[in-house]
């Protein structure tokens, strides 16, 4: 299967009106070009891997039904699986794509003040504006470089200054970048003096990032506790109650038999229908939820943005999970001795 007929099988499948704004929303994650070779390749991939769930799990269970009724179940339960698949895959995608958008807007946040920093300098010394832009332009700048280079062609291929750093704030969905964008193009228009702008701009921002610094210190002392409270207290508490509940359901069982052989008993005891599997099953869901909300809420308090912290997700689920295996294993081998 040549690579030009995947990226043909893929354009089939992508509506051409959603092409323009699939381009951008990559484009903000720095992917320039739509891979329609991957949607071709997403295809046949979604249906080889349905083919061995219809084989296997669905085949055999109409194997007997009239040859109507079998196509259509077939056609029914196939458009399902490979849809659900195909969903589950994109949806996994654009996860990961969310979190590379947020990543490269933090980044853009973080130079900007920098990169306006040195375009002041060169307007001091007597550049204009338009060669201000492309002079600070250095390769620590790193994607801050790569957008404002492609602002700096647009204003040479004959676009306005304006409009192209417009188009460049619209790109990301950062409210700094477009409000100090705003700012410039207000000077700009104006005909002021937009040295004094940016100065302006460059110390504003840069307080703003030492006011974050100092709130996240601040705040370090909490989110260190949730996070033992997650990782550590959480998981210890459940392997109790789990290591509690096997011993109390023994010892109703033998408080059962010894009432059951005794013939004076003037009532019976019986034993509680508990599986402590199932305890052991909603013990790890109940985990995962807590360590995935935790993670979200340590984000915000520290970042003030959900998508700054999913990263944490992985590590406290990882963590509480493994921290719950290793105090059942400890409990059980200090408490499991009681009943025997």
């Amino acid at each position: 299967m040549s690579l030009l007929y995947l990226e043909e099988f893929g354009k089939a499948f992508l509506p051409k009106k959603i092409r323009p704004s699939l381009g951008k929303y990559l484009l903000k994650a720095g992917i320039e070009d739509v891979p329609y070779k991957f949607f071709g390749l997403l295809f046949w991939l979604t249906a080889t891997i349905t083919y061995f769930v219809y084989v296997p799990g669905i085949y055999p269970v109409i194997k007997d039904q009239t040859l109507l009724l079998f196509f259509i179940i077939t056609f029914v339960a196939w458009f399902i699986v490979q849809v659900t698949i195909a969903a589950l895959i994109i949806l996994s995608i654009y996860f990961y794509l969310n979190i590379k958008i947020y990543t490269r807007t933090k980044l853009l946040e973080d130079m900007f003040p920098d990169y306006l920093a040195l375009v002041s300098t060169n307007l001091k010394g007597g550049m204009t504006f338009e060669k201000s832009l492309w002079a600070a332009i250095k390769p620590e700048f790193g994607i801050l470089a790569k957008e404002i280079g492609i602002v700096s062609k647009r204003v040479a291929t004959g676009n306005d200054v304006s409009e192209a750093l417009q188009e460049f704030s619209e790109k990301y969905n950062s409210p700094i970048l477009r409000r100090s964008i705003d700012l410039l193009k207000g000077e700009i228009i104006s005909g002021g003096s937009i040295t004094g702008v940016i100065d302006s701009l460059v110390s504003d921002l840069k307080k703003t990032k030492a006011l974050k610094q100092e709130m996240t210190a601040a705040t370090l002392t909490y989110m260190i506790f949730m996070a033992v409270i997650v990782i550590v207290i959480t998981p210890a508490l459940f392997a109790l109650s789990k290591q509690l509940l096997i011993i109390i359901l023994q010892f109703g069982e033998r408080l059962s038999t010894s009432f059951q052989t005794t013939t004076t008993a003037m009532f019976k005891f019986s034993v509680a229908d508990i599986d402590p599997h199932h305890f052991q099953v909603f013990s790890i869901a109940a985990i995962c939820i807590i360590s995935v909300f935790s993670s979200m809420i340590i984000s915000t308090i520290e970042k003030g943005d959900i998508k700054g912290g999913l990263k944490y997700i992985p590590l406290f689920l990882i963590g509480s999970l493994v921290m719950y295996l290793i105090f059942s294993l400890i409990i059980s081998s200090l408490l499991g001795g009681m009943m025997a």
